[in-house]
């Protein structure tokens, strides 16, 4: 039963997390695919770089939806089969699924973005005192050296750390949050080759 809910879970985190806020926007206010321009990225970042905070909020709007209905739904779904106890759990491993959706989603021909909002808005679920540490270290770090890409992968590491640090859950909790930190900092290859080479573009509050 345990597996069958977590397959339950997975598919529909999966789907929903294939819907990118940036691509949509843009093709809806645009007629534009921000894949084709910028850093091909369809991701928030980009999206501000190519056409200003216009159309941002819209994204934010998307992504943030499309996050919060499957992990929600998955946290549900276990505590009513076995408590209080398996919510964390759910949220997390439906969470996982949304990252992967956005990701690698199949109607994007398995190529999207890199999965920054998802994990934030997943993080105000799990907990906030989470969120907050993860998001301000984020803060923290762009604010410092304007690397918006630094800033996540370095933020995102305060997600297992802290679940592990607070006693949230146990094992199979840490080991999900640390999966989900591992899978934003993959996505982010190409962005450290740059950050090494001194190449990588630093984010601006003003669009060029």
């Amino acid at each position: 039963m345990f597996y069958l809910l977590l397959l339950i879970m997975a598919l529909p985190a999966y789907a929903l997390g294939g819907v990118n806020g940036a691509i949509i926007a843009s093709m809806c206010i645009y007629r534009k695919d921000i894949r084709k321009y910028g850093s091909g990225n369809p991701g928030l970042t980009n999206f501000y770089r190519v056409f200003g905070k216009s159309g941002a909020a819209l994204v934010v709007a998307i992504d943030a939806v499309k996050t919060l209905a499957p992990v929600l739904f998955g946290g549900w779904l276990l505590y009513k089969f076995f408590g209080g106890e398996a919510t964390l759990f759910g949220r997390q491993f439906s969470g996982l699924f949304v990252m992967l959706g956005h990701c690698f989603p199949a109607i994007y021909n398995f190529s999207g973005g890199r999965g920054v909002m998802a994990a934030g808005t997943i993080l105000w679920i799990i907990d906030w005192r989470v969120a907050l540490l993860s998001w301000g270290v984020f803060a923290a770090v762009v604010l410092t050296t304007r690397f918006v890409s630094l800033g996540a992968m370095i933020g995102v590491l305060a997600y297992p750390i802290s679940v592990l640090l607070l006693g949230l859950g146990g094992v199979r909790e840490f080991i999900v949050a640390l999966l989900s930190a591992l899978l934003l900092i993959a996505r982010h290859g190409d962005n450290i080759k740059r950050l090494v080479r001194g190449a990588e573009p630093k984010f601006s509050f003003s669009r060029k």
